[in-house]
């Protein structure tokens, strides 16, 4: 079931990125596994999936660890749930990227722990472009105001912009949201050439492929894959 799934998702990027002229491969999957077992991850695994998102540190470190023991070395893994400030320290740690940098005492906690450990984490800036009150992120204005502050910050690396979109009903209604995303990155980039802004972590389930449309490099999807969670 879940290699079928994954067959399935991997046709719909492909296809929604071709409509918009891009070459698939410039779309990276992450699978979301928070509240799956490591099981299932293993099946994924199995149909070539590499790329494991989870949002709570408390469920992580024990997957990261259960794999290591199992000898799954191969596994990605990526952060994308909110951090709180208490918990940089443990947010330090073998991860391909932290998705969900949302404001600047995060962003200068997580450079304070990760020079303490002798690393460089890899991040993307978080951003409420909807304005949801439900929504981490910086605004978009204040990210414009704070991201030289985060470029020049030693112990991150940023990458990109990550967004959330909302519930919508028809997915179409999305594409405002994504389409702000990159049009922020766009002006970031130009406005700070020094960084790296390549990428753009946006679209889920419910909308990733007019997120691919509107220039998604990193969409994230959990139960079109695995299936419905237990909450």
């Amino acid at each position: 079931m879940i290699a079928a799934n994954l067959e399935a998702v991997r046709q719909r990027i492909s296809a929604a990125a071709l409509r918009a002229g891009r070459d698939p491969s410039t779309v990276r999957l992450v699978a979301v596994s928070k509240q799956h077992p490591l099981e299932d991850i293993e099946a994924a695994m199995a149909a070539g999936q590499l790329d494991f998102g989870e949002n709570r540190l408390e469920e992580l470190w024990p997957k990261v660890e259960a794999a290591r023991v199992r000898g799954l070395t191969a596994i990605r893994w990526h952060m994308i749930g909110v951090i709180q400030s208490r918990k940089t320290r443990d947010a330090i740690g073998p991860f391909v990227l932290i998705h969900s940098v949302d404001r600047v005492k995060i962003a200068q906690r997580l450079s304070r722990d990760a020079i303490a450990a002798g690393c460089i984490m890899d991040v993307l800036l978080e951003v409420n472009v909807s304005g949801e009150a439900t929504k981490h992120g910086f605004t978009p204005d204040e990210l414009r105001s704070v991201a030289g502050d985060l470029l020049a910050l030693p112990g991150i690396r940023i990458h990109g912009l990550m967004t959330m979109a909302p519930f919508e009903a028809e997915p179409e209604a999305t594409r405002p949201v994504f389409r702000a995303l990159r049009m922020l990155r766009d002006e970031l980039a130009a406005r700070f050439p020094q960084g790296d802004w390549r990428e753009l972590s946006m679209g889920m389930t419910n909308d990733f492929e007019i997120a691919i449309e509107e220039g998604a490099t990193i969409v994230r999807i959990g139960s079109a894959i695995f299936g419905a969670r237990s909450e």
